[in-house]
């Protein structure tokens, strides 16, 4: 499987998902911000950081950049586009993901472990995971509060495209020990689709022992594993 990792100016975890990547058996391949070819990608993962500097908003103006364009029109043909921090504000900028990411609710940059229990099985990133269960990445951000309006998360939920929620160890609510404050704790989202997900934590920097948890390289193989069942699109841009 072909995973193609998207580089804007400011990204620095594009190297860690192609660790990731590669770790599991698979291949990865960069994708500069200004190209508009995704190179048969399978997969796209637009990987955290500081994309542009983070001016204006967190993924304000990479949601602009000519790659998106490609990413936006594979996305709309049922291609897999995985955001991961930075690359979830991006989603959410260019309204591939409803809702938004604003300021942590502690006013601080959080660079620590999270608890994320699975709340569906039912999308290609959660293939084989059983839902409920914790998972330990960490995260790594100034702005992961997730924020909608009430019809959006009533929507969210009812739809069961909440895909991740952060929770206490014990896989309880986690209360006041939120990362970020996000609304119904809410770690990751998938769209309508299904094909397209954000999250905030960074699995890639969870996917051997050596960096305290192996949880993330779960669902680096759960997207392998559901593009082997489901023979999802694959890429042709």
């Amino acid at each position: 499987m072909r995973f193609g990792i998207a580089v804007f100016p400011g990204t620095w975890s594009d190297r860690d998902c192609a660790h990731a990547v590669e770790l599991a058996g698979h291949e990865a391949v960069m994708l500069w911000h200004k190209d508009k070819g995704l190179r048969g990608a399978d997969c796209v993962i637009l990987p955290g950081g500081f994309s542009y500097g983070d001016y204006l908003r967190t993924g304000a103006v990479a949601r602009f950049a000519p790659l998106m364009e490609s990413v936006a029109e594979f996305a709309d043909a049922g291609g897999l586009v995985w955001g991961i921090c930075n690359g979830f504000q991006i989603l959410c900028e260019a309204h591939m993901l409803p809702g938004a990411l604003t300021r942590n609710s502690s006013l601080e940059f959080r660079c620590e472990m999270a608890n994320l229990r699975v709340e569906t099985g039912s999308t290609v990133y959660t293939t084989g995971l059983t839902p409920g269960t914790v998972l330990r990445v960490p995260v790594s951000h100034g702005e992961g509060r997730f924020v909608a309006d009430e019809p959006t998360l009533q929507e969210l939920e009812l739809e069961r495209r909440v895909v991740f929620r952060y929770v206490a160890p014990d896989g309880l609510p986690v209360g006041d020990a939120t990362p970020n404050g996000s609304m119904h704790d809410i770690a990751g989202i998938v769209n309508a689709q299904r094909n397209v997900l954000g999250m905030m934590p960074h699995p890639e920097r969870a996917c051997e022992p050596l960096l305290g948890s192996s949880d993330g390289m779960q669902l680096f193989q759960a997207v392998v594993s559901g593009f082997a069942r489901d023979g999802v699109f694959a890429g042709a841009l």
